[in-house]
C-alpha cells in the first residue's frame, strides 16, 4: 500500500480527509516531496524566490482502524529512500546566525549511497525524518512546529530501524510525514537539513494502554524522549520528566532516583533551534534498564 505525494497537508487537522485507510499491522510506503514541495531545483532557486504557503508539506494523513483517542500508534520505520540530489539554503533573517548573514544562498548537492557530497566535502548519509505526527486533538497545528501531537521535531534519532511512538488524540491517528533529510546536524542551525524528496517505508499498529510518554523514540540502543516548546529550556524540562516518567515506568526507582540515573547516564540533546517550538531530546541506553 502506498500514499502518493499528490496527497499532501500543510496541517495536522482533525478535519483532514484520509489519503488511506488501513488496519493495525498495515505496511504503507509514503512518497515525499521536499521541505520546499519540490520547488528548489538549481542553485539560482534561492529563498526569496520560495513560495512558503508550501513549505514543509506532510503527506497523508493515514487514517488507522481502530485508532482511537488515548491509544498510541507505533510506526516502525523500516526504510527511508532519498533522491540523488538534495538541496540546503540560506538568507538573512533565517537560522541561528540570521544576524549575520548578508546574501542569500542555496548549495545543491549530490547524494549517494554512502555520502553527501557539499562543495567536495563528503559528510556521511545521515537519512531521517523531519515531520512526522498524528492529528491534535484541538485546533489544527501547521507542519511548520512540533508538539505534542509529533509534528516538525527535526530528530535525528527518527531514522531507519527506529520505532516511534505518537499519541492517538482523534478517531484513526491521522498519520502524516514528510521533510526528509539526507542529513542534519543537530540544532538545524541555518534552518534547514540537506532537504530531498524520497519515500518512507513503515508499519503502523495500534497500542492500547500504553504507559511511557509520547512521543517516544525507540532504537536498537536507546529510549528517546522528545520535548517540543517554545524555548529551550521548557523544551529540554519536558523531555527530562517524560524520561523520568519512563525509567520509573521501566524500574523501580523512585522519582528522585530517576532524576539522578539520568544526571549520570542521560544526555540532552538540542534537535532544532530553528522552527516556530523549538525541540530537545533526552536519550538513555536501554541496556540500563534491561
Amino acid at each position: 500500500m502506498r500514499i502518493s505525494s499528490e496527497h499532501v497537508i500543510f496541517e495536522m487537522n482533525k478535519d483532514n480527509e484520509p489519503a488511506l485507510q488501513v488496519d493495525s499491522g498495515s505496511t504503507v510506503v509514503f512518497e515525499t516531496l521536499d521541505c520546499f514541495s519540490n520547488t528548489v531545483q538549481s542553485e539560482a532557486d534561492v529563498v526569496s524566490s520560495i513560495d512558503f504557503s508550501k513549505v514543509n508539506p506532510a503527506t497523508g494523513p493515514l487514517y488507522v482502524n481502530g485508532a482511537e483517542p488515548g491509544d498510541t500508534l507505533k510506526v516502525t520505520i523500516h526504510s527511508i529512500k532519498v533522491a540523488d540530489q538534495g538541496v540546503v539554503v540560506t538568507a538573512p533573517g533565517l537560522g541561528n546566525l540570521a544576524d549575520s548573514i548578508t546574501e542569500e544562498e542555496t548549495v545543491v548537492c549530490r547524494v549517494t549511497d554512502d555520502y553527501v557530497d557539499y562543495k567536495g566535502i563528503h559528510i556521511p548519509l545521515r537519512k531521517m525524518i523531519g515531520v512526522i505526527g498524528t492529528a491534535p486533538a484541538g485546533e489544527g497545528v501547521n507542519t511548520g512546529t512540533p508538539h505534542d501531537h509529533g509534528g516538525n521535531m527535526d530528530t535525528t534519532r527518527i531514522a531507519e530501524g527506529a520505532t516511534l511512538y505518537l499519541p492517538v488524540n482523534v478517531e484513526g491517528a491521522l498519520l502524516a510525514m514528510g521533510d526528509l533529510h539526507a542529513t542534519m546536524g543537530d540544532g538545524e542551525i541555518m534552518g534547514d537539513g540537506l532537504e530531498i524528496p524520497g519515500e518512507v517505508e513503515v508499519t503502523v499498529e495500534v497500542v492500547k494502554n500504553f504507559n511511557l510518554p509520547v512521543p517516544l523514540v525507540e532504537t536498537e540502543d536507546l529510549w528517546v524522549t522528545i520535548g517540543a516548546r517554545e524555548t529551550l529550556e521548557e523544551a529540554g524540562k519536558l523531555a527530562t520528566h517524560n524520561m523520568v516518567k519512563l525509567v520509573q515506568e521501566k524500574s523501580e526507582l523512585t522519582f528522585n532516583q530517576a532524576g539522578m540515573l539520568l544526571s549520570l547516564a542521560g544526555n540532552l540533546h538540542t534537535c532544532q533551534v530553528v522552527n516556530p517550538n523549538v525541540s530537545v531530546r533526552m536519550e538513555l541506553p536501554k541496556a540500563l534498564l534491561k
